[in-house]
């Protein structure tokens, strides 16, 4: 036996469907957890260890400090023994904050931010000349010898190109004692009173001194320059006074030419969520909402008394409908011409309103004059921002996100992307995939000064630090300003797994949760290099996990069944990977290829129909042209950050959205699209998880929990009651226990220690009063329904067609063992995907349906797969068509036909490299999928 603390021991673990078992796991070593998806994995690795180590460093703090904490709960386990600290590394822990990104997520912004602010060459606006900055020593000199022996004016720049007539501020000058000021180019005397026209754009310059440049002057010029930039806060201006050239001087970063000056730049003008750094038309976000003129008028064949204007609709005598009337009838229409035939100007007064004065007819027939219309897209575009909520959905939904006009979209102000390094600018390099972005960085220190060289010497290096542990988990394809909302899991995961990489911490225990999720197979060779690196340095690593490589890979594996839910919970194995041969259970079965899933013996022609999209160009597309053979089980695969999303979920299924259920989301740019006539239903299903409340449960969540309610409330007894359907939900008054709010448990505070929760002693965990349980249904309560099994549900309700339908479904995905009432937060991650695949899979398909899967196999263990792959092979043989975006070889090698987009990453991606059957793709050259499927087939 190895020594004790090398060892942590869990004892008596019962957390969930856990069945008071005892394990050891090795410290310092790569351990893997698998298992059936739903049998106990997460129980025990986060749960129970994570949840027990957590609980320990907060016992760490003092009694203050634990009070605003709150006390976590202690897990239910005997004892745990050879604990590290614990951090834990999950999936769903990504920000969906527009102003959060992959470049601050992993500080990468933060340093680039500093790297600028001290080391960057500002450039003025105007000329694109590098900025100038003179201390006043430098001035003097370049002054005495640039004006040696000529006259000039010392002037103060006070206004430059602004309205107003400056009554008050001349009169100030005057106070101070200067007798002379230049206004629009010509010197005058502060002697009368000066009036400037108020609606015209002027310059204000003072005059401080009118003196010879010579070495008699030399005190005088010190102290002329020094009044001069007093007032003209840093900036001063020297005027031959022969030829009336004009030259501008600056203590700060100043233009040559035009004489613009910068401040010192600090990191928070590179901050795009600073108001330091922000754009100020966008705000920092880079898009802006823009009336979008077609959502106005959606059918110009309409009148205006049909509803052309859809914000309106359809013609009412109210004072708007009055004041356009009189609009098209002072340019000879009326409310019955189609908005075809009325001119542009005419259309764009009744958008932009006017503000001439017109004629209207009042509701008793006397005229009345207005004072001018705002105009539609006008009074749309204020509410916006500023009224209630409603409202302001309201006047969204005319409106479209698009590019901001003043940054770009580059989030910044002007300024900021005047700062250049080696010609690109902070947004530049924020915008380039990281595989670049490394490689720019290797060559930079070539193309800095010396002093630049030391200023950005830790800068640099820090950069590079973070950059490389990107690229060693796989996420070279990224940019820096990619947002954090519009990452997989899988990928979140990793950019934390990176971080923690350069943390470089050692004596920790790291539990990570599926971190291939997302990954290509080969770039899972990468990922797996980063485990072991953490390893190495001294840490210990837990992974839940089902990907094959990843558990021969490791240095101890565990796999918790034998079922899922109740029938799991107990340790099968727990051996080293080369001990395995002596061991049996299901997953080492797969593991070792004594159980596989079959390949099909035949693939599907398809049913000769077809669905192609043309000219796809949106994120890394490079005018791409997908075709689509319907009938099929089609594969689109490719390696992370190929472009296999942007094609299918951003460009394919908003136009199909868009077609069949008029959706508003607008896809990315395509040119044309054919054959949308064959299909006539369409059902997404993506990653993002299912509501994680006590109160979501797989009833509520599938919607059978409706026909559930609708029955008992068809119930004799109900009826002469009158119990309607909401007298069975225990989220509203009238049914549900009221001590308890229908939750089943009471939650009691307790200052200092951790909240308990007890069983309500009410209605005894039934959720419901005791009038609502006596309304039975073959003998069984609403709540006694909640507490059976699926499966079990299944046969009681198999003479409700409806009811039935949906249950078995869920069946069919694997999740019989589940009760109906089980709480969403005490789902797996592989259960929650199923719940959702259930609840799209049981709508009513037309044979003609085209489903999207967007990596179903997450959280699934080989068997919940191969059961995946039944369902799914049976909506097809019904004649609907399946689409699947995936990794997981299982599923490439038996779908009919597969598209491989790649060949890499980001911008090296965007392109189809294959299209035909799993045995043809095996002899594509430049695709990585095809090698690794080669060994499956």
């Amino acid at each position: 036996m190895e020594n004790q603390t090398e060892l942590l021991e869990v004892y008596g673990a019962r957390v969930h469907n856990l069945k008071n078992i005892d394990v050891k796991i090795p410290r310092d070593q790569l351990v893997v957890i698998t298992g059936l998806s739903g049998s106990g994995k997460s129980s025990l690795a986060f749960e129970t260890i994570y949840a027990e180590g957590q609980r320990r460093y907060i016992e760490t703090f003092s009694s203050y400090a634990r009070q605003f904490l709150g006390n976590l709960e202690r897990p239910d386990v005997d004892k745990i023994t050879g604990l590290s600290p614990v951090i834990s590394i999950e999936q769903k822990t990504v920000s969906k904050n527009p102003r959060s990104t992959v470049g601050t997520i992993t500080e990468i912004y933060d340093f680039l931010r500093l790297f600028y602010a001290r080391v960057a060459d500002a450039y003025s606006y105007n000329t694109n000349e590098k900025m100038v900055k003179y201390s006043t020593s430098q001035i003097i000199k370049l002054i005495t010898e640039k004006y040696q022996g000529k006259k000039v004016f010392f002037m103060s720049p006070l206004v430059k190109g602004r309205k107003g007539h400056y009554k008050e501020l001349f009169q100030k000058i005057k106070r101070q004692g200067f007798i002379r000021a230049k206004v629009d180019g010509e010197v005058i005397e502060l002697i009368k009173e000066i009036r400037l026209d108020r609606y015209k754009i002027h310059d204000i310059d003072i005059v401080v001194d009118r003196l010879e440049i010579n070495a008699d002057n030399e005190n005088r010029i010190k102290q002329s320059l020094e009044v001069a930039f007093k007032h003209g806060k840093g900036t001063m201006i020297v005027q031959d006074h022969e030829t009336g050239e004009v030259q501008y001087f600056s203590k700060f970063l100043m233009c040559p030419t035009t004489g613009i000056a910068y401040e010192e730049p600090e990191p928070n003008l590179f901050s795009f969520n600073s108001p330091y750094g922000a754009c100020k038309k966008c705000r920092g976000l880079g898009t802006v909402l823009e009336i979008d003129i077609k959502k106005i008028i959606p059918d110009d064949k309409l009148s205006l008394k049909k509803g052309a204007l859809a914000p309106l609709g359809k013609y009412k005598g109210s004072w708007i409908f009055r004041q356009i009337e009189a609009l098209l009838e002072a340019s000879g229409y009326n409310i019955n011409t189609t908005f075809k035939e009325i001119s542009e100007d005419t259309v764009s007064t009744i958008l932009y309103g006017t503000d001439e004065q017109f004629q209207i007819k009042n509701n008793t027939g006397v005229i009345e004059t207005s004072n001018g219309f705002e105009g539609i897209a006008n009074f749309i575009a204020r509410y916006k921002d500023d009224a209630s909520g409603s409202m302001q959905s309201w006047s969204k939904s005319f409106m479209n996100r698009s590019a901001c006009p003043s940054c770009e979209g580059a989030r910044l102000k002007k300024e900021a992307l005047y700062f250049k390094l080696d010609e690109k600018n902070i947004y530049q390099l924020a915008s380039m995939d990281i595989k670049d972005l490394a490689i720019w960085f290797e060559t930079i220190e070539t193309k800095l000064s010396s002093d630049q060289k030391k200023i950005g010497k830790e800068i640099i290096k820090e950069i590079r630090d973070r950059i490389s542990f990107l690229l060693e988990v796989g996420l070279g394809y990224l940019t820096v300003n990619r947002s954090a909302g519009s990452l997989s899991g899988g990928e979140a995961q990793r950019i934390r797994l990176a971080t923690q990489i350069g943390a470089e911490l050692t004596g920790v225990l790291y539990i990570l949760d599926e971190p291939s999720i997302g990954l290509h197979q080969r770039d899972n060779d990468r990922l797996i290099g980063s485990l072991k690196k953490l390893r190495d340095i001294g840490n210990s690593i837990i992974v839940v996990e089902h990907d094959k490589d990843i558990m021969l890979e490791s240095d101890y594996v565990i796999d918790i069944g034998p079922g899922a839910g109740v029938n799991g919970g107990e340790i099968l194995v727990a051996e080293k990977p080369e001990d395995l041969k002596k061991v049996e259970s299901n997953t080492i079965d797969y593991l070792l290829d004594r159980k596989t899933i079959e390949i099909p013996a035949s693939r599907r022609k398809g049913n000769g129909d077809f669905l192609t999209l043309k000219g796809a160009t949106g994120n890394n597309l490079k005018n791409v042209t997908l075709k689509l053979p319907l009938g099929n089980m089609i594969c689109v695969t490719g390696v992370s950050g190929s472009g296999k999303s942007s094609l299918i979920t951003q460009t394919l299924y908003p136009i199909l959205n868009a077609h069949i259920y008029n959706g508003v989301k607008k896809p990315l740019p395509y040119k044309k699209i054919e054959g949308l006539d064959n299909i006539d239903k369409v059902i997404e299903i993506d990653q993002s998880p299912i509501g994680r409340t006590p109160r979501s449960n797989p009833a509520t969540y599938t919607n059978v929990f409706n026909d559930i309610r609708l029955l008992f409330s068809e119930m004799p007894e109900a009826k002469i009651r009158g119990y309607k359907p909401g007298r069975f939900s225990f989220n509203v008054k009238g049914g549900r226990c009221e001590e308890c709010r229908g939750a089943g448990l009471k939650t009691i505070e307790m200052n200092f220690l951790p909240d308990v929760h007890v069983d309500c002693d009410v209605c005894n965990t039934k959720r419901y009063n005791r009038e609502t349980l006596e309304i039975k249904y073959r003998g069984k309560s609403i709540n006694d329904v909640l507490s059976m099994p699926i499966d079990e549900a299944a046969k009681f309700f198999e003479n409700i067609p409806k009811i039935k339908n949906k249950l078995e479904t869920l069946c069919s995905v694997g999740l019989g063992y589940l009760t109906l009432g089980q709480p969403s937060t005490t789902l797996s991650g592989g259960e929650a995907q199923r719940v959702k695949l259930s609840t799209e899979l049981s709508k009513k398909d037309t044979g003609n349906t085209f489903y999207i899967l967007d990596e179903p196999t997450t959280g699934l263990h080989f068997d919940d797969i191969k059961q995946l792959l039944g369902v799914l092979n049976s909506l097809v043989d019904k004649g609907n068509s399946v689409l699947i975006i995936e990794h997981n070889m299982d599923v490439i090698k038996s779908c009919d036909y597969i598209i491989d987009v790649g060949p890499e990453g980001g911008n090296a991606g965007g392109e189809i490299l294959f299209e035909g059957t799993p045995e043809k793709l095996v002899g594509c050259k430049e695709s990585f999928t095809a090698k690794y499927l080669a060994k499956e087939l």
